[in-house]
């Protein structure tokens, strides 16, 4: 039949390749990824037993694969969608959202990696409103870098896998406890994301104030896709314990990052911001960021006040000024 939707809580190993082969030809497509890190993760290894996966099939083909997360009662579920290049503006987009729909009971919050034009108009069809975008900002590396100037009493070295992932989980959950999607991370969010090809353990930077740890910078390299693109250098997620703000230890930390990664020999580097988050995206400008590319979330409901929602998307770093 054509047009059947298969709802999934795991994928065997069949479906994992059939969705990595769509990702792969949907990325180089439109020139970004169409699912974010949390849902590859989630796909590969599991994760919420509430989450599920909706796979679309055109005949025998699959045409299209949806995420939805159930995440909390207030914020409602979030999800992301990708229908394969060839098989769009036939309907697929539709009648795949009309599925996720209807699992969730209406309520969604879905992304939109790039802000693509089809995104947009599939969702204003169905309803949808825009209601957050999240920037990527990017700045040259062969630019000049300044150096990192530590607090006095801190000094920095590199994450010891086996050793520090209950001290670093504990200044994450603090630094970030008004940022769920990041603060929630368990023991096990961190040992999948140290199993992942792209782990470098030398680019983890913590800060330690005595034995104590204060502060980190994980950064990332994503690497080539196979689809021609240069090596990309990332500020993952910078973090700093909230007995710390103020003393300018997040720029040091964002700093010595960026001298990692050129050291690497990477042209670029690049992080997300909200866009409502004016302060940061000054602090990111006057470090030589600029714009790249926006991520949109629709809702099919009027967005919440309560806060921000675990949308999976990397956490945006928090530098001080």
């Amino acid at each position: 039949m054509t047009g059947h939707v298969k709802i999934r809580e795991r994928l065997d190993d069949q479906e994992i390749a059939e969705v990595q082969h769509l990702v792969d030809a949907a990325t180089e497509a439109d020139g970004v990824r169409p699912l974010n890190e949390h849902v590859m993760l989630h796909m590969r290894y599991g994760g919420d037993p509430l989450a599920r996966s909706l796979l679309l099939y055109a005949g025998p083909t699959l045409a299209g694969y949806a995420h939805v997360d159930p995440t909390d009662e207030v914020e409602g579920p979030s999800g992301e969608l990708v229908i394969h290049p060839s098989f769009r503006r036939m309907g697929h987009g539709g009648r795949l959202l009309r599925a996720v729909l209807d699992l969730t009971g209406g309520r969604l919050r879905l992304w939109a990696h790039g802000d693509h034009a089809g995104a947009g108009a599939l969702a204003e069809s169905m309803g949808f409103e825009r209601m957050r975008s999240l920037w990527q900002m990017r700045r040259s590396l062969f630019a000049p870098l300044p150096s990192p100037t530590l607090p006095d009493g801190v000094r920095l070295r590199a994450f010891e896998p086996g050793r520090d992932e209950e001290a670093w989980l504990k200044v994450n959950a603090a630094a970030f406890a008004h940022h769920p999607e990041q603060g929630s991370w368990t023991l096990n969010d961190l040992l999948r994301r140290e199993r992942e090809p792209w782990f470098d353990p030398a680019g983890f930077f913590l800060a330690l104030r005595g034995d104590r740890l204060v502060g980190f910078h994980w950064t990332k390299i994503h690497g080539s896709s196979g689809h021609g693109h240069e090596p990309l250098g990332e500020v993952y997620v910078v973090g700093v314990d909230p007995s710390q703000q103020g003393t300018g230890l997040g720029k040091a930390l964002t700093m010595a990052g960026l001298h990692h990664l050129r050291s690497r020999g990477l042209a670029q580097a690049m992080l997300y911001v909200d866009e409502a988050n004016t302060a940061a995206i000054r602090l990111y400008e006057s470090l030589g960021f600029n714009r790249w590319d926006v991520d949109v979330m629709y809702a099919a409901t009027p967005p919440s006040s309560a806060g921000r929602s675990r949308t999976g998307q990397p956490p945006e770093p928090l530098p001080e000024s």
